[in-house]
């Protein structure tokens, strides 16, 4: 089973199902129906707090912004409130520092639909 890392404990996690943005994998991608491993901090010393279980329940993709040939729905406002940011700004100044302007501005992103396992 895959980890599926979070900085910090977002609100979101509190809830029964929740959704989050991540670049495709360059390995393997995120795929429907897998279940994944939620961890916090997952690259720390001691190996991060697993807070449970949860199942992908769909994948969509997005852009962060309407750069020039990225296919998919630009991220709305609505969608970066829901994953804890105040709005789409935050959320792509947020991507931008994570993964850098390259990255953001030339990669999809899937939108993870996720629902507890146990956890």
């Amino acid at each position: 089973m895959r980890v599926l890392g979070f900085s910090k404990k977002w609100p979101k996690l509190l809830q029964p199902s929740f959704t989050t943005f991540r670049f495709s994998r360059r390995d393997r991608d995120w795929e429907v129906g897998e279940l994944v491993q939620i961890v916090i901090q997952p690259r720390s010393k001691g190996g991060g707090e697993r807070l449970g279980t949860a199942e992908i329940m769909s994948k969509e993709l997005r852009r962060a912004a309407p750069f020039y040939g990225l296919a998919g729905l630009e991220i709305t406002k609505a969608e970066a409130i829901e994953d804890g940011f105040g709005n789409q700004s935050e959320m792509i100044a947020w991507l931008i520092g994570a993964h850098g302007f390259q990255r953001v501005s030339t990669e999809q992103l899937n939108k993870l639909s996720l629902r507890w396992i146990n956890g």
